[in-house]
């Protein structure tokens, strides 16, 4: 076990690609024999890590948030930095894993050697895929990797979760599709370091511009997430490349300000600890349900709690005080 973990580690500090996706696939993997690897190459990497900048993007149906992520990924290569694109998608049981297609719509930056993607089907569980992603950003930084773009395809839970890992939150949107929130919940709004309106092209730049002053006034009717930083409305053109230096100006903007102020730091610190605990509550949740005297009551007082012979109070309350309930 010292070997292999050792082996793999030393590929990644080596900027090895492929020990990097093995790595990951570790990651993903459900088998304890994987799990106890993976966390010791994890533990072996963990001091080469944090110094990519770490972004989360998340946009409505229909943004191009595929065409978006590819064209700002070549232009930070062309900057000279090296890109990895991690994928989230909890819907992918619904969809049959469609987030898997992500790396053939980038096709430029699926071959291009300084950029790495991984696309993560969730295995029906958003808390699996946070994990898995969140740790998948350790490797992919011990390997060079200068920016680490998280993107998920913006349903439900996943914007809050994609938020939690990362240094900067950035909302897509379009313009002309409806109200000013578009469908956006004003908790993701709230969430978001900077919103930037794709499609910005063509006839649609008008519409664009528009949008751009709608959403400046609704983000003064929220309250800012840091105090010492109020996100913009940017615009851009994914599919002509324009108004991306914008958008990348901004997001280094932000990084100096908070690092500035002691909040950058704080924010890692805070994401670090709030992991650990989300995952001593899923651990405890596991091993609740794994203790053979829950395993053997539990079917009886769902039965129970069915028939109202019982209430949903008093039967967890039977269940959390069974008699040796070891954890």
């Amino acid at each position: 076990m010292q070997d292999d973990y050792q082996h793999y580690a030393d590929g990644v500090l080596a900027r090895n690609n492929r020990a990097l996706a093995k790595t990951i696939t570790l990651i993903e993997s459900s088998l304890p024999a994987h799990y106890k690897l993976a966390q010791s190459i994890l533990n072996r990497l963990a001091s080469s890590a944090g110094k990519a900048v770490r972004i989360g993007i998340t946009g409505v149906p229909g943004v191009g948030k595929s065409t978006f992520v590819e064209s700002f990924g070549m232009y930070l290569i062309k900057k000279g930095y090296k890109v990895a694109v991690l994928a989230i998608d909890p819907s992918s049981t619904r969809t049959g894993g469609s987030i898997l297609a992500d790396k053939t719509r980038m096709e430029k930056l699926a071959v291009n050697e300084m950029a790495f993607i991984r696309p993560s089907p969730s295995g029906g569980t958003l808390g699996g895929v946070a994990r898995k992603t969140r740790e998948a950003i350790i490797p992919c930084e011990a390997a060079g990797y200068d920016v680490i773009i998280v993107e998920t395809v913006g349903v439900g839970q996943s914007e809050t979760t994609v938020a939690s890992m990362v240094d900067f939150f950035l909302v897509l949107m379009i313009s002309g599709a409806g109200d000013v929130l578009q469908g956006i919940k004003k908790g993701v709004l709230e969430m978001a370091d900077a919103l930037v309106i794709n499609k910005a092209d063509g006839d649609n730049l008008h519409k664009a511009k528009m949008a751009k002053k709608e959403y400046e006034t609704a983000f003064h009717l929220l309250r800012p997430i840091s105090a010492s930083w109020h996100p913009p409305v940017l615009t851009c053109s994914a599919l002509e490349s324009t108004g991306l230096g914008e958008i990348w100006d901004i997001i280094l903007e932000h990084r100096e300000k908070l690092i500035k102020t002691g909040e950058f730091q704080l924010k890692r610190k805070d994401q670090s600890v709030s992991w650990m605990r989300s995952l001593l509550e899923e651990g405890l949740k596991n091993r609740f349900y794994q203790n053979k005297n829950v395993k053997k009551m539990l079917p009886q007082i769902t039965k129970e709690v069915e028939k109202g012979m019982i209430t949903p109070t008093s039967a967890a309350h039977k269940l959390l005080m069974a008699e040796n309930c070891q954890f």
